[in-house]
């Protein structure tokens, strides 16, 4: 008899993404991005982090201040698609835990990812959250938030 409590595909795609997001070496925010295609294939992940060359080190973490890391840091959705290295997203859903920027929507919506599922949304108020739902909706890109029965998934390196 198999086992019931396996993870949805929503859980997995999901739980990618999480995983994807420690990664990050962002002190504040970590978020991860996992595109699948329609047959449950992952064809990229990315995290926030700097592009490939900039030294976490040299260039600044900082949220306020003159020099800030919102002019370097690459997000975690952009990160996914260029990591995606020229593969085929049309038609793609990329799972996310934070709700997308306008500018990554741009990416999105150029990309041809068709579905985006998101765990939170932090930002929903802001002008850049409110520009990035509007051309999300234009394009007929479907939005929604990630659901499941489980608080948690659980990886353990010893068993």
């Amino acid at each position: 008899m198999k086992r019931n409590d396996y993870i949805t595909w929503d859980e997995y795609f999901m739980g990618v993404a999480l995983l994807a997001s420690k990664r990050s070496k962002d002190p504040n925010t970590q978020v991860g991005a996992c595109i699948v295609d329609s047959n449950n294939i992952i064809l990229s992940t990315g995290y926030n982090g700097f592009p490939y060359g900039c030294s976490d080190d040299v260039f600044p973490w900082e949220r306020e201040g003159e020099d800030t890391k919102y002019k370097y840091v690459v997000h975690a959705e952009l990160n996914a698609i260029l990591n995606a290295r020229g593969k085929n997203l049309k038609g793609a859903k990329l799972y996310v835990d934070l709700f997308p920027c306008n500018e990554c929507a741009k990416a999105i919506i150029q990309s041809g990812i068709s579905e985006l599922v998101y765990l939170y949304d932090k930002y929903a108020d802001s002008d850049e959250t409110i520009a990035s739902k509007r051309m999300l909706e234009a394009a007929g890109i479907v939005c929604r938030v990630f659901k499941s029965d489980k608080d948690k998934l659980e990886l353990n390196f010893h068993r």
